[in-house]
């Protein structure tokens, strides 16, 4: 989450010169490129029904950075990320069954509206940008749920091969926003670390992670995502908190240590199972 959030600042850097859409391919195609180095993905035999799952894999990935750096022209940061992360909110209380866990998620919740701004304030942000984040957090949800089932059917090198879906499917936006200037010799530092910071690392390390989490503790986990956003903002961008807003992340912390606690009990007390869900 740092190091995506990191880089959601950085991209934005790039907007003047290709736009989102062009710094959406710009992410996606350098981050597949070294994906596909690491993890060498035509190294591993799947069965054709297989494709259809990294498929929907790769295009929600790919709809959710664009859906993404849309909203990111016209509203700050910290609450875009906040918007879109009602789609991962969204999976954790559909995942949940637990009371408790109810709980946690309502109280993440709590501090997520308060990360928006509320009357007045609100006629100040664009309205279209946030629907693009709202329909990213829908994108986010579609990519937890193929994410994780990719992983645990086919191993962690299906994220190379979702990547690459998800390059192709956006380049195509980003040559029509930015044309030749797309391949700019002097863009390609900043493109390079906004794929590694934004997609090669994270999407790496969160394909490990769902394969041996449940969508419903990965998800909840995930609530922290836009208090890393608003510090990033703040510390990137200049993007200060309010007092509300620091209340806010006081609550999506607080929610996210009771429900990792809270999931961890059972599985002391079932010592020496494997815990439902999870990969040996």
């Amino acid at each position: 989450m740092v190091s995506m959030q990191g880089g959601a600042a950085l991209a934005k850097s790039l907007f003047p010169a290709v736009g989102a859409q062009g710094t959406a391919a710009l992410r996606l195609l350098f981050s597949a490129v070294m994906l596909l180095a690491y993890f060498r993905p035509w190294r591993i035999r799947m069965p054709a029904s297989a494709w259809r799952l990294v498929v929907a894999y790769g295009l929600s990935l790919g709809a959710m950075n664009l859906l993404f750096y849309m909203s990111l022209r016209t509203i700050p940061l910290g609450i875009a990320v906040a918007l879109e992360f009602t789609g991962p909110l969204a999976v954790a209380l559909l995942s949940s069954r637990r009371l408790a866990d109810f709980a946690w998620i309502a109280l993440a919740a709590a501090g997520l509206l308060l990360l928006v701004p509320h009357g007045a304030d609100v006629h100040t942000l664009d309205p279209a940008g946030m629907a693009y984040a709202l329909a990213a957090g829908l994108c986010w949800a579609l990519y937890i749920v193929f994410g994780r089932s990719a992983g645990v059917r086919h191993g962690t090198q299906t994220v190379a091969l979702a990547a690459s879906v998800a390059a192709l499917a956006v380049l195509p936006f980003g040559l029509a926003q930015a044309g030749p200037a797309l391949f700019s010799f002097d863009l390609l530092p900043l493109a390079i670390g906004v794929a590694v910071l934004s997609s090669s690392l994270p999407y790496a390390l969160e394909i490990t992670v769902l394969a041996r989490m449940p969508v419903r503790i990965f998800g909840t986990l995930l609530s922290l995502e836009p208090v890393f956003a608003a510090l990033s903002g703040l510390l990137f961008l200049g993007e200060a908190l309010t007092l509300m807003q620091w209340a806010a992340v006081a609550a999506i912390v607080t929610a996210s240590a009771g429900i990792t606690a809270g999931s961890g009990r059972p599985a002391r007390r079932r010592a020496g199972k494997p815990a439902a869900g999870k990969t040996p």
